[in-house]
């Protein structure tokens, strides 16, 4: 069935823990299969745009490329598990993990190099852009379901971590193996920074953004298990 009527409880943690209200929370959570298939269909159109990219790619470094389908097959893939009975908290932490990076930074580059973007049917630019924050608004309800034990944010820190060092700085096979921007890596931008330290600097901050985020949650509900909640995080 694609909803169901038993929704795991949403804990009294911080708004800026979950800026998603209760109500979209738990609509997506009720309609489970829905946004598994959504974001299998997001993975196939992801994996058919990075085509090119991976054509020009060494194939032993293909699993690092195709950064936002891979984001969204985890997410397919920890949601399933969790409506089968068997969520694992290494897979859900990486799916976090994966849909706040890539979710925001999509976003930034597509601002950052809006000029150079103008290659882009204005259609296919709006779908990138908003598309990819709903990644990052459906990787903040994945709290309802899993709490994000240390081992798990040690999986998801250990992959990402890696996947930056390939990425920007040691690209292990051939050159740099980032989501390919429309201008050399070499090309000044703004602050003193060339195109590639931009996309990095971006890469970077979102990605210690998502440990964050991800520690926190799991801080504030072993805060919440021991009744330590404080008066000032009452739920919405």
């Amino acid at each position: 069935m694609f909803a169901s009527s038993t929704l795991p409880d949403r804990e009294p943690l911080p708004t800026y823990l979950t800026p998603v209200p209760k109500t979209l929370e738990d609509l997506g959570l009720r309609f489970a299969w829905l946004v598994v298939a959504i974001n299998l269909a997001g993975t196939a159109f992801g994996f058919w745009y990075y085509g090119p990219q991976l054509g020009e790619t060494p194939a032993v470094m293909w699993p690092w490329v195709p950064d936002s389908p891979m984001a969204t097959l985890l997410i397919a893939l920890a949601i399933a598990c969790w409506k089968l009975g068997y969520e694992q908290p290494w897979l859900t932490s990486l799916a976090f993990f994966g849909n706040v990076i890539l979710g925001l930074w999509t976003p930034y580059t597509l601002l950052a190099f809006a000029d150079a973007y103008s290659y882009l049917n204005p259609l296919m630019y709006q779908f990138l852009f908003w598309s990819h924050l709903a990644m990052v608004v459906q990787a903040f309800v994945l709290h309802r379901i899993s709490d994000f034990p240390v081992w798990g944010v040690a999986v998801a820190v250990a992959w990402y971590g890696s996947n930056l060092i390939v990425d920007y700085f040691v690209p292990i096979v051939g050159g740099p193996h980032h989501t390919a921007v429309p201008v050399p890596g070499d090309e000044p931008m703004f602050l003193g920074a060339d195109a590639l330290g931009v996309v990095a600097a971006g890469e970077v901050t979102f990605a210690l953004l998502a440990v964050f985020l991800a520690l926190a949650i799991r801080v504030k509900k072993c805060e919440a298990a021991r009744g330590g909640v404080p008066a000032d995080r009452v739920g919405r």
